[in-house]
């Protein structure tokens, strides 16, 4: 029998190859619209993709409980997007994208030795070497090294609303998966259409941007993955491996848009697929 601890790591694995391919799309679709239309059209998309799923699976409301732990985690999701796209905007990308990525990741690590109790000594290392890659991975050698303290907010905020995303849908009760995704991508694209309203921007549709589209289906299937992930394995586990998103991301990059990757990126490759080694055994 596969031994649920290697099934919740490869369970996490997908949902960062999920994640990180969501954010490529989601990234080329703002070519076409600004960040919250995408936002609003992918958490639509999202939404409707879940709903289908709990439809088909038959996945009925067995507790409120679970619907305020999966609408605590959109509100959590949206702060962390909204502060991101606010801090590559107006910061230092190179400083803003790889903290709040490793500080998305730390979250539910402290959370999970509160919760659960410190993990081994191999997934402490490995949680390290994780963090480390990321920060590699996701840093732009493009951009100055000036930082500020905007750049210091907007990268903490972000960070934490990624990682109290993944703490708080861990709350969420075994069984119970697409109806508490659903109240989440509920209030996701409940904000995202509030922030289009306020800027006087409408909604486009569906068919208007379809890699937005693609974007909102592959990041709920990586919210679907990691839930099932959680079931299996630990929550830190879980999340870090999850929180591994821009090594697929990088790739993708590399070989549909012909981006090259520096040897620092290369290098936060390498140390993911260390972390994954170290946090499997």
């Amino acid at each position: 029998m596969f031994p649920s601890h290697l099934l919740g790591v490869l369970l996490a694995i997908i949902s960062a190859l999920l994640y990180g391919s969501g954010d490529f799309s989601g990234g080329f679709a703002t070519r076409r619209s600004n960040l919250f239309q995408v936002l609003a059209l992918a958490s639509l998309a999202g939404l409707a993709f879940l709903t289908f799923s709990a439809v088909v699976r038959g996945e009925s409301i067995t507790s409120w409980r679970n619907i305020v732990w999966g609408g605590l985690a959109g509100v959590s999701n949206t702060l962390g997007l909204a502060s991101l796209y606010r801090g590559l905007a107006i910061g230092n990308a190179a400083f803003v994208a790889p903290t709040a990525a490793v500080i998305g990741a730390a979250v539910p690590v402290f959370f999970g030795a509160v919760l659960e109790g410190p993990p081994g000594i191999f997934q402490l290392v490995g949680f390290a070497a994780g963090m480390l890659g990321i920060w590699f991975v996701s840093k732009s050698p493009s951009e100055t090294d000036n930082i500020g303290k905007q750049d210091l907010l907007m990268a903490a905020l972000a960070g934490l609303g990624f990682g109290g995303f993944y703490v708080l849908f861990a709350q969420v009760e075994t069984g119970s998966v697409f109806v508490p995704l659903v109240a989440c991508k509920i209030v996701v694209f409940g904000l995202a259409l509030a922030a289009l309203l306020r800027r006087d921007s409408k909604l486009p549709s569906l068919g208007g941007n379809l890699v937005a589209v693609l974007a909102g289906v592959l990041d709920a299937g990586a919210c679907v993955f990691y839930v099932l992930a959680k079931q299996f394995t630990r929550m830190d586990v879980a999340a870090v491996l999850s929180s591994l998103y821009p090594v697929s991301t990088i790739l993708l990059a590399r070989m549909l848009l012909k981006q090259t990757a520096s040897r620092a990126q290369w290098t936060g490759v390498l140390l993911c697929l260390i972390a994954v080694a170290l946090i499997a055994i």
